[in-house]
């Protein structure tokens, strides 16, 4: 994990001198009992996916060839929440080291996509380490609004944490009925130390005092990588305290997915207005794979069909 952080300081050196094949359908915009029901309930598919896009040579996988693969892939679901995503700068001094979002920007055909942050390149005071932005975007076939960015307020450099402002998004988002939600994309400290491990129970603790401000009443989905290993402890109890004092629904849980310690995981919680429930949960690693059947990235994508319904006011 040191020579990730070497190289990347280098490529911020540089920089600063220079100041699908899927049939199901991805969204179900039709009246589950028809007539009147046309504006009242629907269902979606939403993915979340790491797409382990640091430059070749320090990702976990091989970004130069899988992200082009990715990126049409992306098109089947209705919403997407990515993490490890950044935007190379343009111009790119130090060329050819870069990054990948342009080409999933590129090749989606979403209505809607959040605009990425902007790298720091160690000049953010809040964290002058960090190197890269959160690497956090959102593409929805829905209307989203605008994104607020929020850094975790520590990290642990075991597993070069503090190398990125990594942290958690809020966007909301109206469905076809007008209904709003917020949907919240994250990537939570990784590393297996109790250090980490601490950082990670301070993250939750930021994630919910944040929800509790700023999405108070509203329905919510909240995905992404938490890194946090739910079969086993401490993880399992500070993802059940997650669970617990956001209101939130894991869908694996849910519906006995079966694989309760993945990392990689989607939460919804209901409104008043909206009602929120998880119909299917299946990690995609049979869509998002090379030609020669090689996984895209070191994160197996989770897609999950989310239903909703208006309730009667």
């Amino acid at each position: 994990m040191r020579a990730i952080g070497n190289a990347l300081a280098a490529w911020v050196i540089v920089a600063s001198i220079a100041c699908s094949g899927s049939e199901r359908e991805k969204t179900d915009r039709k009246p589950r009992d028809g007539g009147e029901e046309a504006q009242k309930s629907g269902s979606f598919l939403a993915l979340t996916y790491n797409v382990a896009g640091l430059p070749e040579g320090l990702s976990q996988s091989m970004p130069e060839r899988f992200t082009p693969i990715i990126g049409p892939l992306l098109n089947d679901y209705a919403l997407v929440l990515l993490q490890e995503s950044w935007q190379t700068p343009d111009p790119n001094p130090s060329a050819p080291t870069r990054v990948y979002h342009e080409i999933l920007v590129a090749a989606s055909t979403h209505t809607y996509k959040t605009e990425p942050a902007a790298q720091p390149f160690g000049m953010d005071p809040t964290r002058p380490s960090a190197l890269l932005s959160d690497g956090l975007n959102v593409f929805s076939e829905f209307a989203l609004g605008a994104t607020e960015r929020v850094a975790w307020s520590t990290c642990v450099d075991t597993a070069s944490d503090c190398l990125a402002l990594k942290g958690f998004s809020r966007t909301p988002l109206t469905l076809d009925s007008g209904a709003e939600l917020d949907v919240y994309d994250l990537h939570m400290e990784a590393g297996s130390s109790p250090a980490d491990d601490a950082a990670r129970s301070t993250d939750i603790d930021q994630l919910l005092a944040f929800i509790e401000q700023s999405s108070e009443g509203r329905a919510l989905i909240v995905g992404g990588d938490f890194n946090l290993k739910t079969d086993a402890e401490p993880a399992s109890s500070q993802f059940a305290r997650l669970l617990e004092a956001g209101g939130l629904t894991d869908a694996c849980t849910k519906l006995g997915c079966g694989s309760p310690g993945n990392i990689d995981k989607i939460l919804y919680r209901s409104s008043a207005e909206l009602r929120l429930s998880a119909d299917t949960w299946k990690l995609e690693t049979d869509v998002f794979v090379s030609p020669e059947g090689a996984p895209l990235s070191d994160h197996a994508p989770l897609a999950v069909r989310l239903a909703w319904t208006l309730r009667s006011r």
